[in-house]
């Protein structure tokens, strides 16, 4: 009797021990997901404010506008967490396309407004993906936690069910980002002027050297010359 009572004991024990791990993470994962709510929320009140900051310079975009207005809308409205991963994918490709619309308008790209909504969405996807990071793990710890034995006895009986993660694709993971400034145009390389090719100069002609007189011959003629005049006298 008493060993079927100490039997009872360890099985109340376990029970209690598994449902507390349990219900611990499955609160992380709650307070998780709440911190990407939050996020998510702030997103969407801005959308507004963005979209009718860019209408003010491109009221022709208005498919662009329109797609933006959908996504939000679809992402509000998601049910559960895949359909919600698929919306918020969706709406942060719209919100690129918005922010794209920039470049062709550069009274746009110099709006001080504009300007901090973009600042702002920044800080809302730098904040987004560590919440999301940490959702992640939270809900890999609780499924994990599920499956082993004999926790996944107990799990289900008293209503834990295993969550989805939130991911999103690959290529969704870098921010929207867009450069207001333009880009300097690199000059062109000036090309060199072709060097004119030397012309050889002609060697001026030399006129021949007359040969000097030496003094001593230029004597003897004067000796030769008062001879011949002394012999005629």
């Amino acid at each position: 009797m008493i060993y079927f009572f100490l039997l009872l004991a360890g099985v109340a024990v376990l029970l209690v021990s598994v449902y507390n791990g349990l219900i611990k993470l499955k609160n992380s994962a709650e307070q998780a997901w709440s911190d990407i709510d939050t996020q998510l929320k702030k997103r969407y009140d801005l959308v507004p404010n963005l979209v009718e900051t860019v209408k003010g310079y491109a009221k022709h975009e208005s498919q662009t506008f329109e797609n933006v207005t959908k996504a939000r809308t679809a992402a509000m409205g998601a049910q559960n967490f895949k359909d919600k991963a698929q919306a918020e994918n969706m709406l942060s490709e719209t919100l690129k396309s918005i922010f794209a619309l920039a470049e062709n308008y550069p009274d746009l790209k110099a709006n001080q407004n504009f300007l901090e909504l973009q600042k702002t969405l920044t800080d809302i996807e730098n904040s987004i993906q560590p919440a999301r990071e940490k959702y992640n793990e939270a809900v890999r710890a609780l499924n994990t936690k599920m499956e082993v034995f004999p926790n996944n006895l107990i799990a289900g009986p008293f209503g834990f069910k295993k969550r989805d993660f939130f991911d999103i694709k690959e290529e969704e993971r870098e921010n929207p980002k867009v450069s207001f400034t333009d880009k300097p145009k690199e000059e062109e390389p000036k090309e060199k002027p072709k060097e004119e090719p030397k012309k050889e100069e002609t060697p001026a002609p030399t006129e021949p050297a007359t040969p000097e007189t030496k003094p001593e011959e230029s004597a003897e003629e004067s000796s030769d010359s008062g001879d011949s005049d002394g012999s005629d006298d």
